[in-house]
């Protein structure tokens, strides 16, 4: 009700206290009780028809006004207080003035400018009466300007909507099949449309969200999807396990990498994911064999980061796997991944990581003492010595005591023997 029906209400009907009126109160309502109480209604309709009558005045000076100065006649209803009640169907008129002549005014710079004002000022106001009409527009026209506008005010007002949540989910699908197919695509309106998903928070855009993660798009658009996934409700964690468990191996880095490095999931849940990474990952998979080791690779340093204790079997796998690689060929990478074993093992709290190191260290003893004999010490690795005697001081596991007293009776560095006392004086007993 506007503030002149208002004003009225309270002339006519006034609250009944009398103190409030003076002396002559009682015959000021004497004559109230005189005017039918249609009359209110009939002011109103007034009051009402002055309003429609500024929207109407609004659309003919709209429809008759040329098109480079229609912008203009939007733009001032905006800042009329007048047309405060109406602006959206105003908004709305307009939206539909530009799908009529999309066809033979589509490339015209008024129109854009026309109807990307609209778009914004219907989502601006809150006008969803707009929402079909918006998607009409993005589906109508092609200019990145419009479209872009479009999704901004559908984020804004197609909430629970869920015709409009399918359908954006449908395009972004599109788009993520254009470009793995190296077509062109309008990647702001795709950094629009992921944005809008974001907002919209469908737990139905998980999988195509976090397709443009795996689609390799130019940056920042990879990063967004990974913002809007943090937006979505449901059990992230299981979706990303089944898209890790069911996905081809790139995919699973993929997924992995945008997993461990978003704020949706626990330090625990990513501990139990990065587990779940590491026994997939260790699965021997015939020309993929580089992904799945990069998967692993990054799989023991989460796990070695959070300090998920659970995954202490599977890394205890993972060393023998990669120990075994590394004694077949000698590499610089082997002997990485061999490091990165190791030093994830030093966090697992577990017997078996410590037993399995001991061991390690007792094999090195013996190459070692092999190596002097022979005269080939150029073939030993310090590192790996050193970053096993580490790895046992920081379990202090007891288990280990006799393979580190004994580093002490073999010709190695100082620096090694010394590592070794530091280790030994660790162990609890």
């Amino acid at each position: 009700m506007n503030d002149m029906a208002k004003s009225l209400k309270t002339i006519l009907f006034p609250p009944d206290n009398r103190d409030s009126y003076g002396p002559d109160a009682a015959k000021i309502r004497g004559r109230l009780r005189g005017i039918p109480a249609l009359a209110f209604f009939l002011v109103l309709g007034t009051a009402l028809g002055a309003q429609e009558s500024i929207l109407n005045s609004y659309q003919r000076n709209f429809m008759r006004a040329s098109l480079s100065t229609k912008a203009g006649i939007l733009l001032d209803a905006a800042t009329d207080e007048r047309a405060s009640e109406f602006i959206g169907q105003l908004y709305e008129y307009a939206l539909n003035f530009s799908l009529q002549n999309a066809d033979i005014l589509r490339g015209d710079p008024d129109l854009l400018n026309l109807t990307v004002l609209a778009a914004r000022g219907a989502g601006n106001k809150g006008y969803t009466q707009s929402i079909d009409t918006l998607w009409n527009v993005f589906s109508g026209f092609r200019d990145s300007q419009i479209r872009i506008a479009a999704l901004d005010a559908l984020a804004v007002l197609a909430g629970g909507n869920a015709q409009i949540l399918e359908n954006l989910n449908q395009f972004l699908a599109n788009q993520n099949s254009l470009y793995r197919s190296n077509m062109d695509v309008d990647i702001p309106t795709i950094s629009a449309c992921i944005t809008a998903l974001g907002a919209l928070g469908g737990e139905s855009s998980f999988s195509v969200l976090f397709a443009v993660i795996i689609a390799g798009y130019p940056e920042p658009l990879g990063t967004q999807a990974a913002a809007a996934l943090e937006k979505l409700p449901g059990d992230t964690k299981a979706n990303l396990t089944a898209i890790l468990q069911k996905n081809p191996p790139v995919e699973k880095l993929a997924v992995f990498r945008a997993a461990i490095s978003g704020r949706r999931m626990s330090d625990a849940e990513k501990g139990a994911f990065a587990q779940t990474a590491l026994e997939i990952g260790m699965q021997k998979d015939a020309g993929n064999e580089n992904a799945l080791a990069q998967l692993c690779s990054l799989a023991v340093q989460a796990l070695r980061d959070f300090k998920w204790t659970g995954a202490a079997p599977a890394v205890v796998q993972y060393f023998y796997q990669v120990q075994s690689d590394y004694q077949e060929n000698r590499t610089s990478q082997r002997r990485d991944l061999l490091l990165e074993a190791i030093s994830c093992l030093a966090v697992m709290e577990s017997f078996d990581a410590a037993q399995t190191l001991s061991l390690q260290l007792g094999y090195q003893n013996s190459q070692f003492e092999r190596a002097v004999r022979d005269g080939t010490l150029g073939g030993n690795d310090e590192t790996l010595v050193l970053g096993v005697i580490n790895a046992l001081g920081q379990l202090g596991d007891k288990v280990a005591f006799d393979n580190l007293h004994y580093v002490a009776y073999l010709e190695y560095s100082e620096r090694i023997k010394a590592a070794a006392r530091e280790a030994l004086n660790n162990l609890k007993w």
